[in-house]
């Protein structure tokens, strides 16, 4: 897997705007963009009633597991993974090779809906990456090798 790009302040701007809007539209309580080895890149709403570190870590591993079951029975891959609980349910969406859309929401908020709307965010999401991998091809970051639990310290401010 490639590393994640150098993520700037105006970079983290658009991911959450992109989160915000998704969660407005779909009624959604929290959203995180991840890379796929669990670290959080950014999240938005009520993100506070949850470990987001762990939550990170277990939806990519959910995410990963679910790729190899693809694998076994003759699928490329799966883009999105579906749980749902009683009160809760979640969806895990790929972005692009590096990042993954993690959302929250009350299992009485139509799953099609958080689904067609976290489609625009991941179009944004994605676009805002390989905007930010353009604009420094040579440059990339891997959380993993970092091992932080907080990454917003390591992403730059906006260049003059």
């Amino acid at each position: 897997m490639p590393p994640l790009p150098q993520l700037l302040e105006e970079d983290i701007h658009s991911l959450d705007s992109a989160l915000m809007d998704l969660l407005a539209k779909s009624e959604a309580d929290a959203a995180w963009v991840l890379d796929k080895g669990g670290f959080l890149l950014t999240k938005s709403g009520a993100v506070d009633r949850f470990d987001s570190t762990t939550l990170g870590a277990l939806a990519a591993g959910a995410f990963a597991a679910t790729q190899g079951v693809a694998n076994l029975i003759g699928e490329t891959d799966f883009n999105c993974v579906y749980q749902q609980g009683e009160n809760l349910s979640m969806i895990v969406s790929n972005v692009d090779e590096q990042a993954l859309l993690v959302v929250v929401f009350k299992t009485r908020v139509s799953a099609g809906a958080v689904k067609y709307y976290a489609a625009s965010a991941i179009t944004r999401i994605a676009g805002q990456l390989l905007a930010a991998r353009q604009r420094a091809p040579e440059q990339g970051i891997d959380l993993s090798a970092l091992n932080l639990p907080e990454t917003s310290a390591i992403f730059r401010r906006k260049q003059s």
